[in-house]
């Protein structure tokens, strides 16, 4: 990109970089310290992007992204991985019957119902925000670093529950191990995105993001491939 002269990038990093949380919400000032190698890696682009920055003037936005979900309001995208390990996909798997049950993966973590807790965004919000990332480059602006949540904290067990009122399915559950690197909290304040970006997500609740990947998952059981 240097050798091209293009001069903007715009980097889909990760809530990941702060590893166990000090504080909640979690801001961008907080300590950065992964601690499982999807985390590190993405550590380690934001600060390659910082050299180049002041090395060549690369301006770059990272985007802390918290949770991604959801699916197009309009019905025409949403999310398809081979294998699949989100958890509001592989809920709505379940509620068709393609999956026996959704595993939950520990439930004796410090929390009100001993399940993790994850901030959860819509991706047409995350879109957005990478449009208001680039127009502050485009407009002269320096980059910088933006944390993308809603700000609000739900258990797995609450999105199991939701999942269950949307889809009107019972959506059996089973308990399994904890898995490694699994943080107990991941909550973040998008403030400085607000501030700086002007970005409001509009999809700031739960139900409106499960109601949206559950029309998309109901329509495409098979995902693209049907």
């Amino acid at each position: 990109m240097v050798e091209k002269k293009i001069p903007n990038f715009i980097f889909s990093s990760s809530c990941a970089t702060y590893g166990e949380p000090v504080e909640i919400p979690i801001c961008e000032a907080h300590p950065q310290n992964p601690i499982n190698p999807y985390g590190r890696t993405k550590l380690m682009v934001e600060q390659i992007l910082a050299d180049f920055e002041k090395a060549y003037g690369l301006g770059a936005v990272c985007l802390r992204y918290f949770n991604a979900a959801g699916a197009d309001p309009d019905g025409e995208l949403g999310e398809d991985h081979n294998p699949e390990t989100h958890l509001i996909p592989l809920v709505l798997q379940t509620a068709l019957g393609q999956r026996p049950h959704i595993d939950i993966f520990g439930n004796d973590y410090p929390t009100k119902d001993g399940t993790c807790i994850r901030d959860y965004i819509h991706i047409e919000d995350l879109a957005h925000a990478h449009l208001l990332a680039l127009g502050r480059l485009l407009n002269g602006h320096e980059g910088g670093r933006y944390n993308l949540g809603n700000g609000d904290g739900y258990s797995v067990k609450e999105v199991i529950e939701v999942a269950r009122n949307i889809t009107g399915k019972s959506i059996p559950a089973k308990m399994s191990e904890r898995r490694a690197g699994d943080p107990v909290v991941l909550v973040g304040s998008s403030q400085k995105a607000s501030r700086e970006l002007g970005w409001r997500p509009r999809f700031g609740k739960l139900e409106a993001i499960i109601e949206t990947a559950w029309n998309w998952h109901r329509a495409n059981p098979d995902g693209y491939r049907g």
